[in-house]
């Protein structure tokens, strides 16, 4: 214990790690540290009971939120997005189902194409003005207007418009806004205390700035919509995390055999990494991961079911999180 303490310290301090970690075993506390600050202009620290933006890790969420109503039979995994969408994204493929989003495996074009030679995370990335996505019909327009690019379940890309087609689906399907759907369905009875949907420009006492990069005023307000919806975006606790994992796989947020096939592997993503339904799998294991990066985020909730094992490692400055995530996760799951 001494010596991972030691480790990450040094690691914190080489690599100007600002953010949170906590590890928790059992139901043994490891460890529970804060580093940087939430906010530069003012000096405010960072603790462990800070709010994070996470990035894509809301991703995982929205899966939740969409299986609750696969639960319900208010949708199947083969519902066709068409069957919701009526008229609305009519470059989606009529054949493309809520599981072919769900395991990035739809094939349709991305508003936000992170694998675009001319992407760049800390970029002016948004194709309109970010105050004006605030939730999923805001984003009808930017969604349309990109066409397939492989047949529905054919192959794994990478989708964040995925995600907000999905945000966008359970909302009409379901008749409850996407917001109050998943804190009605996945953070009031996984019991997430410190999550939720803040917006980058009213934020609270308690949540940190997300800073473009380790030193400097930058943060990424202008960067990013200005609150989370479908791919990304929701604020929680490094403590809400391991309450996160443990209320999943205790089955208090769906049942556990949807839990099982949520994390079972739908797609090699490379050598390290697979992909389920919204939940990355360590590749060759049984351990599940939430991932999240952008600009002035980054993001990694990592849990082996077996050993009861979470770690959670998130900065409030683009690439903070990722030295000290890497080393953990190839200590404690690989």
């Amino acid at each position: 214990m001494i010596d991972l303490e030691r480790d990450i310290d040094a690691i914190a301090a080489e690599s100007r790690f600002s953010g949170a970690v906590r590890i928790d075993r059992g139901g043994e506390l490891v460890l529970d540290r804060a580093y940087g600050l939430a906010r530069r202009d003012t000096e405010r620290s960072n603790t462990p009971e800070t709010q994070f933006a996470t990035a894509s890790g809301l991703k995982g969420m929205t899966a939740l939120a969409v299986m609750c109503l696969v639960e319900d039979g208010v949708l199947s995994l083969d519902t066709t997005a068409r069957s919701v969408l009526d008229d609305d994204l009519p470059l989606i493929a009529d054949d493309v189902t809520v599981e072919h989003l769900l395991a990035h495996r739809s094939g349709i074009g991305d508003y936000l194409d992170e694998d675009d030679d001319e992407h760049e995370t800390t970029g002016y990335v948004m194709p309109v003005p970010v105050h004006t996505l605030v939730g999923p019909e805001d984003y009808v327009p930017i969604l349309d207007g990109h066409p397939t690019k492989f047949a529905a379940g054919s192959n794994f890309a990478y989708c964040n418009g995925g995600f907000v087609v999905l945000a966008l689906i359970a909302e009409r399907a379901g008749g409850v806004p996407y917001h109050d759907l998943v804190q009605q369905r996945v953070c009031e009875p996984a019991g997430l205390e410190g999550t939720a949907f803040l917006r980058s420009d009213e934020l609270p006492e308690r949540a940190a700035h997300g800073h473009l990069f380790a030193e400097g005023p930058r943060t990424n307000v202008l960067h990013l919509p200005v609150r989370g919806t479908g791919d990304g975006g929701i604020y929680t606790t490094v403590r809400d995390m391991r309450t996160f994992w443990t209320a999943l796989f205790d089955g208090k947020i769906v049942p556990q055999e949807r839990v099982a096939a949520m994390a079972a592997p739908r797609s090699d993503v490379n050598e390290r990494w697979q992909y389920g339904l919204g939940l990355w799998i360590v590749a060759g294991t049984s351990t599940v991961a939430l991932v999240g990066y952008d600009a002035g985020v980054s993001f990694r909730s990592v849990h082996h079911p077996e050993t009861d094992t979470t770690c959670t490692v998130v900065s409030n400055w683009t690439d903070g999180a990722w030295p000290l995530s890497d080393v953990l996760t190839d200590r404690l799951f690989r």
